[in-house]
């Protein structure tokens, strides 16, 4: 696995812009992260099945639905991208109103574990996510070195706040590993700005793929480390 993911994340620096080619690195050790996270197995193995695998169903279940959330991130955040540039603005209205729905919806799979404020607190930060995103395109869309350079000081600034918070919640998070596959997440956004503006449609094609992937390993880490923390409520 720990091969495999580091060989998805090399395929990913090469379209990321290069100031956060750095940031990829350490999403390569995904795959111990995901091990650490998930839970331990029964010390005999003819016990293994029998006492583990209704743990595993329901970890899966956790990992898909939290893939499915991630990945309706990105998709609603292109379509943004992609009505803005054509100048529909009826269209990217109600595409960000999808946005926020899931940006919601994302901080509210968290609640049964941390709370309500916690799901707050998450949401106001996934706005912030989004915020920056924007205004990134705006700038983009306007021709604006500088503002996109402002915006992207708040996106990686923002992906260093949520990846304190959530790595603050659980400890089966590791700070730096979660922050990079963070900036990376910011990264795969702006190629993407950058890239449908100019009309690369197949370079964006690219980078659409790169961040479905990456979007798993954040979903699967984000399960995986709950299983790890609340066995109870996975049992």
């Amino acid at each position: 696995m720990k091969t495999s993911i580091l060989k998805r994340h090399v395929v990913a620096t090469s379209i990321v812009p290069g100031f956060l080619v750095r940031f990829l690195i350490p999403a390569s050790i995904a795959a111990a992260f995901l091990v650490m996270a998930a839970p331990a197995f029964a010390q005999h193995a003819g016990h293994v099945v029998l006492a583990q695998a209704p743990v595993a169903t329901k970890v899966t279940e956790a990992g898909a639905a939290q893939r499915d959330l991630w990945v309706g991130h990105i998709f609603w955040v292109r379509n943004v991208v992609v009505e803005t540039y054509a100048g529909n603005k009826k269209a990217a209205a109600a595409a960000e109103k999808e946005v926020v729905a899931n940006a919601k919806a994302i901080a509210a799979s968290i609640e049964p574990f941390y709370g309500k404020a916690a799901s707050e607190k998450l949401f106001g930060l996934l706005a912030g996510h989004y915020g920056a995103i924007k205004q990134h395109l705006e700038a983009t869309a306007a021709g604006s070195q500088s503002k996109q350079d402002s915006a992207i000081k708040n996106l990686t600034g923002n992906a260093t706040e949520i990846a304190k918070f959530l790595s603050g919640a659980n400890p089966n998070l590791p700070f730096d590993t979660l922050n990079g596959l963070l900036l990376a997440h910011g990264g795969h956004h702006v190629q993407q700005n950058q890239q449908l503006k100019g009309k690369q449609y197949a370079q964006e094609a690219q980078t659409w793929e790169a961040m479905k992937k990456h979007m798993y390993v954040i979903a699967d880490a984000l399960a995986g480390a709950l299983a790890k923390q609340f066995p109870a409520k996975f049992s």
